[in-house]
């Protein structure tokens, strides 16, 4: 397989899939030396069932897990940080992580107990864990799913999950675009495997997953996000991050040119599976000044249940992240503590989506 090539799969037998997917790609080859240290980075953004489409499949990281060690490959390590106002912890052991670590004997590390090296890149300063910087061989596992903010999400956005709290927030202040693709270029993933069996098309936290029953496998962190965009109906243009990280040297959009391999036949008909527009027609209702993933997703979800229920009559525009701290405004209804200098105020970081409905109705 070529740097350029891309390779599904299809079906519900997500752990031989991977092993497929991981033979077909020849990878015991390609890593190395056999004390290789191999980081293994999920999607655990919250502590949630991968059915409601947000978290990756620990079917995935069983069938690497399993694939390595029958080559090997014992120094493995399973390396996340859930987003800001989620415990990592509580991620690994609502997903089975704590099971996985005994049967398996390996390592997992919370990202925000990590210790950090900080990196200035192109004037973007980043603390990223010294684990992710110190392996060998980084497998990157993200869900391809929809994003608030980005339209999307998938391999170089879930990178986000190697740095600390403190650059999350800065990487929002920033505007995110950049920020991502810098990060990558710093560290980017050797191997990409993507889940895309049921993903939320529309909301990075889940809640209306998308059945699609794939896999893909990918060398090249653009290129395979640069399909999947084309998987969700987007331009490699509406996805900011995209064409400044091929600016960067991290990889190429040039998908359209590559190969694609399909191991097997679609099991179902993805030919229709594209977002909703929900978040689009939902952010009609916010202003946003740099909010943060994990507030800015709990306002949508808020929203849409009030919507739902017939609820928003009285609500104009919420505002919303830290271009709010040192706004003061006698008008305004704001939710999140960057907001606390306004009329109205939700205080939290982040306030979870039911004290958002809850403040938003007294409105």
């Amino acid at each position: 397989m070529q740097k350029s090539d891309i390779v599904l799969i299809y079906g519900d037998k997500i752990k031989d899939n991977t092993k497929k997917l991981l033979n077909y790609l020849n990878l015991n080859s390609i890593i190395g030396e056999k004390d290789s240290i191999i980081v293994l980075k999920p999607n655990l953004v919250l502590p949630q069932d991968p059915s409601f489409g947000a978290t990756t499949h620990n079917e995935i990281i069983v069938g690497i897990i399993e694939y390595l060690q029958y080559y090997g490959f014992l120094n493995i390590k399973i390396v996340e940080s859930s987003w800001i106002g989620a415990s990592t912890k509580e991620s690994f052991k609502h997903n089975g992580y704590l099971e996985i670590r005994d049967k398996y004997d390996i390592e997992l590390i919370d990202v925000k107990d990590d210790e950090y090296y900080l990196i200035d890149k192109n004037g973007i300063k980043v603390e990223i864990s010294k684990e992710i910087m110190d392996c060998d061989y980084l497998i990157n596992v993200p869900v391809l799913k929809g994003h608030c903010q980005t339209k999307m999400t998938c391999a170089l956005k879930n990178m986000k999950g190697c740095i600390s709290d403190k650059s999350k927030r800065a990487f929002h202040n920033l505007g995110l675009m950049k920020p991502i693709a810098v990060l990558n270029e710093i560290k980017s993933a050797d191997l990409v495997i993507v889940d895309s069996i049921n993903g939320d098309l529309d909301f990075e936290e889940g809640g209306n997953p998308v059945k699609t029953d794939r896999l893909i496998a990918s060398f090249d962190s653009v290129l395979c996000d640069s399909f999947a965009a084309s998987l969700l109906g987007y331009k490699i243009e509406e996805v900011e991050y995209l064409k400044i990280a091929e600016s960067l040297n991290v990889g190429t959009t040039d998908f359209k040119n590559s190969k694609i391999i399909y191991l097997n036949k679609p099991s179902i008909n993805n030919s229709n599976k594209k977002p909703k527009g929900s978040v689009k027609e939902l952010s009609k209702y916010i202003e946003s000044k740099n909010a943060c993933s994990a507030c800015y997703g709990n306002l949508i979800h808020a929203i849409n249940k009030l919507q739902n229920n017939n609820e928003l009559l009285n609500i104009d525009k919420i505002c919303i992240g830290q271009g709010f701290k040192s706004i003061k405004n006698d008008k305004l209804v704001g939710v999140g503590s960057c907001t606390k200098n306004l009329k109205q105020s939700l205080k939290g970081c982040p306030p979870s989506a039911n004290d958002m409905i809850e403040f938003l109705k007294k409105i």
